[in-house]
Parts: C-alpha cells; sequence; structure tokens
C-alpha cells in the first residue's frame, strides 16, 4: 500500500542539465534496472520505509539519490529526480517547525535531529539548490495544485486495460515488452501538461483569485493568491520546455472505482476561476463547494481512528 499522498512533479528536458548529469541522466532512461513509472512510486515508498523503520531511523539519507521518473515525447527525454535527499531534509525542516520539540523528540533523538539540521545548513552553505522537482501533499491535494492543468489532460487508470484505459510513456513500453498480466498498472489519476500552459494558467487565475479570495493566510486548504504564487514562483525555476504532473498518487486508495472516473476536480477549478472572472457568483460558489465537498472528506480520515 502506498502512502496517502499526491505529488506535483516537474520533468525536465535532459538537454537542460548541465554535464555530467546530462550523460548520466540519458544512460539512465535507457537502462533496464531503473525502475518503471509504474514501479517507481512503490520503489521510492519503499525505499523511505526501509530508512525509518531503522534504529535509530536514517531521517536523511547519506548521499543524494540516483534515481528519477521518466517521461518521453517525441524524441526527447524529460527527466524528474526523486531528490531524496533534499525532500528529506526540507521534509523534517517542516516537522521541527510544526510540532513542539518533546513531540519531534519521541520521533527522532536529539542528537539525531541536530546533526540532521547541522548537515542541512552546511548544504545550504555550500550554495546547492534547493529546488526539489517533487512536492508531497498528504491526505489531500492543495486546490492550486489543480489550477495548471486542464480537463483534457486528465488520464486515468483502474488496473485492467481497456475501456478509457490510456498508458503513456514508460508504462507503453513496459506493456508492450512483458504484457499486461505483469505490468498492468493498478490504479492512477494522472495530468499532465506543458511548463508553457502551466504557468500561463497560474499566471491568469492569480489577479483574479487575489481580486475575489484575498492572500488566504488562515486556511492552509483553501485557494488563495499567496498559495498560487508560491507555486508560480516554483514553476518559474525550472526550464520553459519541462513539463508538469499531478499524481494523484496513494490518494486513489482513498476513492473507490466510481469515484475516481467522476472526480472532475481539475475541470471544476477551472469553471470556478472562470465564474469569477465574469462575476458569476452562483456559478462561483457551485463549483468550489463540490471541490470542498470531494477533498475535506478525505482530509478528515487523517485524524480517523
Amino acid at each position: 500500500m502506498l502512502p496517502y499522498a499526491a505529488y506535483l512533479r516537474v520533468y525536465e528536458p535532459v538537454t537542460a542539465f548541465p554535464e555530467p548529469a546530462r550523460t548520466l541522466w540519458t544512460v539512465y532512461a535507457d537502462s533496464r534496472r531503473r525502475p518503471r513509472r509504474i514501479h517507481a512510486l512503490g520503489a521510492e515508498h519503499r525505499e523511505s520505509v526501509l530508512r525509518l523503520t531503522g534504529s535509530p531511523p536514517e531521517v536523511v539519507p547519506e548521499r543524494e539519490s540516483r534515481d528519477a521518473y521518466v517521461r518521453r515525447l517525441e524524441d526527447m527525454v524529460y527527466v524528474c529526480p526523486w531528490g531524496t535527499r533534499l525532500r528529506s531534509w526540507l521534509a523534517f525542516e517542516r516537522f521541527r517547525d510544526e510540532h513542539a520539540a518533546g513531540v519531534a523528540a519521541a520521533f527522532v533523538p536529539p542528537p539525531l535531529s541536530e546533526r540532521v539540521r547541522s548537515d542541512f545548513e552546511q548544504w545550504k552553505n555550500a550554495g546547492r539548490s534547493l529546488r526539489p522537482h517533487i512536492l508531497t501533499s498528504t491526505w489531500h491535494i492543495p486546490l492550486d495544485w489543480f489550477v495548471p492543468f486542464a480537463r483534457g489532460e486528465r488520464s486515468l487508470m483502474l488496473g485492467t486495460p481497456g475501456t478509457g484505459y490510456r498508458p503513456a510513456d514508460d508504462t507503453a513500453e513496459e506493456l508492450a515488452a512483458h504484457g499486461p498480466a505483469t505490468a498492468a498498472p493498478a490504479r492512477t489519476l494522472v495530468y499532465v501538461t506543458s511548463m508553457g500552459e502551466a504557468r500561463h494558467r497560474v499566471a491568469a487565475a492569480l489577479p483574479v483569485v487575489r481580486e475575489n479570495l484575498g492572500e488566504g493566510a488562515e486556511d492552509i486548504y483553501l485557494l488563495s493568491a499567496g498559495r498560487l504564487e508560491t507555486l508560480d514562483r516554483w514553476l518559474g525555476e525550472f526550464h520553459p520546455r519541462a513539463l508538469v504532473e499531478l499524481d494523484y498518487g496513494g490518494l486513489v486508495h482513498l476513492l473507490d472505482d466510481a469515484t475516481l472516473r467522476t472526480d472532475e476536480s481539475v475541470a471544476e477549478m477551472t469553471v470556478a476561476l472562470t465564474g469569477m472572472e465574469r462575476g458569476e457568483v452562483e456559478l462561483t460558489v457551485a463549483m468550489y463547494k463540490r471541490l470542498l465537498a470531494r477533498w475535506r472528506p478525505v482530509r478528515a480520515l487523517e485524524a480517523a481512528n
């Protein structure tokens, strides 16, 4: 079982990476040993579980991951590095900020916590990048994550090839090589768009959201200009010809097939934003309420006994 988390990923063209990373990722993309897309999330999860169940837990790996998610479009290879070490540091930093010292110490011994903090400071002082290619959200999908996408960019897979089954990229390669019996993905709901489209949609939504919803500093789950601006800055740090992917990840296991088939969160967000722009209050409120009604029960499961 995968963690109940969703992911926003950026895949950069392999040509955007400086040497020697460009050559390493090119070779990696053609390697038969790397985890294929349909197995990569599971492999990433197993790796993190093994680290955290040790005694003491390995909060941050000693070396950066050499794995990545890979997509192919026409003649170009796109790579989204896992960046496990950086993401672990960032996650641990959030964990420390959000919990009292006594609570944090119950999970990570203070000496280990201090060593992790010190290592991260050294990383920062060395001028290393603090830009992860992957953002993670547990138990829900932030509403601003729906803004960069359009309804037609949706790909739903429920486990068995057939009507509505649309394998993509490495999934299609593996189906061809090994057959659907061993390669069919379990359950996935994914949106993929170009970086140009993603930035355009976010930029167009920003003034509309700012005028109608404001900066929104209170409820972190609601759409706001502040969160859209943060997303816009993150997208702006990558290559302009990159790809952006929204992956429902393990959240698909909290939703049945019928719910996944009828999930129109991206389309509802698009209609809500259009309604805001046109001053159509009833339409905007109706779409916004549908989004909240869908995702609030999912978020509530985090606190379920």
